[in-house]
């Protein structure tokens, strides 16, 4: 059974993307299977892994509103181990669509059922609102990783993020974990970066990551070439940080079967 991560936060510009994309190819770098399912209308993840956007091509938006399934939109990138769902503009009218539907909040969950065994974790890119996309893509995870830009409004941001879990946790019934919160464009040389830190880690304690991601010129370069970081520049801070967040991750998945295992 594979771990199903939701990456999400409703402030845009956090790095969501960034993460999904090069979570999942430090994820499969360790001879894992990994896909990525590209929820965002602006399907930066499919460009950003180097799949060209295709409307006549099935996509999540043909997989939530038509008849496709899911093994039917899926796309291998050139990173090995590493598969993708595409998103496009038809994505765009998806949450208009979904709203009349009467499971229009489990569509995603109920779809992934049948590829969930063929995948060691999917990672769920998701749009920077809390809007049907996003509560879709909650709904079909186990945990939702946070990744949070240092800045002033970052606490602010992520209290409405945790409202909207709590809600889903009491309305659905489902029992989603918090994964981790990931800082994100990280400059310590800054009291500004430093003080939002302090204050996140006090609030949320040991689900913070200890791995941070630093403000890269390479990171933010990778994308426009198609590529992880990790195939565009291995040996580069951003490559390394996002290595030790999939170790982090994996380390987390060791210790729940572990705490499972003792029951």
């Amino acid at each position: 059974m594979s771990r199903v991560l939701a990456i999400a936060n409703q402030k845009g510009g956090v790095g969501k993307t960034t993460t999904a994309i090069n979570l999942a190819a430090s994820l499969a770098a360790n001879d894992l299977r990994v896909l990525v399912i590209d929820s965002d209308p602006q399907g930066n993840a499919t460009t950003g892994l180097g799949v060209t956007k295709d409307p006549d091509r099935p996509s999540l938006y043909h997989v939530l509103l038509g008849d496709t399934q899911f093994p039917g939109a899926i796309v291998p990138t050139e990173f090995e181990g590493l598969s993708l769902v595409p998103a496009d503009k038809n994505l765009i009218g998806a949450n208009l669509e979904l709203v009349d539907l009467p499971d229009r909040e489990s569509r995603l969950r109920e779809r992934l059922k049948a590829i969930r065994d063929d995948y060691h974790y999917i990672l769920i890119d998701c749009p920077p609102a809390l809007d049907l996309l996003t509560l879709n893509a909650l709904l079909a995870a186990d945990a939702v990783l946070v990744p949070i830009q240092c800045e002033f409004f970052a606490l602010e941001g992520i209290s409405e993020l945790m409202d909207t879990i709590d809600r889903i946790r009491d309305s659905f019934e489902h029992p989603l974990e918090i994964e981790g919160i990931l800082l994100t464009m990280f400059d310590d040389r800054t009291n500004l970066t430093r003080q939002v830190a302090a204050d996140l880690k006090e609030f949320f304690a040991d689900q913070v990551f200890s791995s941070v991601i630093p403000r890269s010129v390479r990171l933010a370069e990778a994308p426009s070439f198609g590529k992880p970081i990790l195939a565009y520049d291995p040996r580069s801070r951003g490559a390394e940080s996002y290595i030790k967040l999939a170790k982090e991750v994996l380390d987390h998945e060791q210790g729940r079967n572990a705490t499972q295992g003792t029951r």
